[in-house]
């Protein structure tokens, strides 16, 4: 609104990486503080969909673009003698938007503005606060000189502790600081979140952890291929008996009207087997659900690299996290146990997570919920079948097929 008004001719161009985010919360946010200015002010502007013009004016205006991996020329063809670009949630923008969005900064009165969570420890984003430092001039807004972010501060510290990197990005609005130690990034989590991705053409897979003690929890995540369905659910205080019929009831949930498989019910349900879970897999199996048991303490399939299974589950879900075209639930304590775990190099040379008891002695909870996740990835993929693809199939299995190329 400040640019609007102190310069003409302008245009100014409002991005993000989403079309939710401008159109949710940019936008309406935009809109309030235009219609909170003086009346001589307010009566000047005239609101459409995704513009904004000041009256009597020709050729300025306010438009509202998504920049995304799939719309990289947002940025392009914008030019005037003052030129405004405002990025939203920038270090989630890719990084071919500012490489074509650079052309559009060529005139004397053109400024950028990015605004956003600095999650990420690589990027155009963060090189602005780093490498490219001098050029820019960069600032930060600590919650803890917001008076009235005392309830999100104590959530972050309750969720992820002070110590963490959740606090030193959303609380002190400072960049992660990633050791070499860390298993999962926080950074990999939260791309993971903002990403949009259509999930692939898999039955879901099903991990259970199951509590062993205390205040331990049983933990069931569900994952489709590259797209987690939904937050990973946990019970407390349940028996072996009852995560059975848990179990069944979530199976169940997913049947149709005639009790038949739908594309939500599990190829497979993967159950951590040490301690309770052995009576919780043998339950299950007299209950016809499609359970296998996994002892995440054996050997791991890449002997030569990790110490057990458990460690070579956390490093697949690593890879999964970073494929850039996974899609993670907005799950916080799922992402807070997910970042928790170190691991170390052992004296024969094998990777090794730190365990739910030295965890604890860190003063962390029981990575449950993780763990459940982790586990979806000790089970093979199993494509849907639709109809088409199963009568193409069959069409080619006949023997003695007499169909041409081009038909077929």
């Amino acid at each position: 609104m400040w640019f609007v008004f102190t310069r003409v001719p302008h245009r100014v161009l409002v991005t993000a990486n989403s079309q939710d985010q401008l159109r949710d919360t940019i936008w309406p946010e935009i809109r309030r503080w235009g219609d909170g200015m003086p009346e001589q002010l307010r009566a000047q502007l005239e609101y459409q969909a995704d513009h904004i013009f000041l009256k009597g004016v020709t050729g300025s205006f306010v438009t509202a673009r998504t920049a995304s991996k799939d719309n990289p020329t947002a940025l392009q063809g914008l030019h005037d003698e003052n030129m405004l670009l405002v990025l939203d949630e920038a270090p989630g923008i890719p990084e071919i938007v500012f490489e074509l969005g650079l052309g559009t900064m060529s005139t004397p009165g053109a400024k950028m503005l990015m605004a956003g969570n600095p999650s990420e420890l690589s990027g155009f984003f963060y090189d602005t606060h780093h490498s490219l430092r001098d050029r820019w001039k960069t600032m930060k807004v600590s919650s803890e000189d917001v008076p009235r972010a005392t309830g999100h501060i104590d959530d972050i510290i309750a969720k992820y502790g002070k110590d963490s990197n959740a606090y030193r990005v959303r609380v002190l609005g400072e960049f992660p600081l990633e050791g070499d130690d860390s298993v999962i990034p926080l950074a990999l989590c939260e791309a993971a979140v903002r990403r949009t991705v259509e999930a692939t053409d898999y039955y879901p897979l099903w991990g259970v952890d199951v509590a062993r003690y205390g205040p331990d929890r049983t933990a069931l995540a569900k994952r489709r291929g590259n797209t987690i369905l939904e937050a990973v659910k946990s019970w407390r205080g349940k028996d072996t008996m009852q995560v059975a019929g848990l179990l069944l009831t979530e199976y169940r949930d997913t049947l149709n009207d005639n009790g038949k498989p739908t594309d939500d019910t599990p190829s497979e349900i993967l159950v951590d087997v040490i301690g309770l879970g052995a009576g919780v897999v043998d339950r299950a199996l007299e209950l016809g659900l499609p359970v296998r048991g996994v002892n995440v303490g054996e050997s791991a399939s890449s002997g030569d690299r990790f110490m057990r299974l458990r460690d070579e589950l956390w490093f697949s879900a690593r890879d999964w996290l970073g494929s850039q075209s996974s899609k993670l639930a907005q799950d916080d304590a799922l992402i807070a146990e997910l970042t928790a775990p170190k691991y170390k190099i052992t004296s024969v040379g094998k990777v090794q997570v730190e365990s739910k008891d030295d965890l604890k002695k860190r003063g962390l909870n029981s990575p449950d919920l993780a763990d459940a996740f982790c586990l979806t990835f000790a089970g093979g993929l199993t494509p849907i079948e639709r109809e088409e693809s199963i009568k193409y199939r069959r069409r080619w299995q006949q023997p003695n097929r007499n169909v041409s190329w081009m038909s077929a």
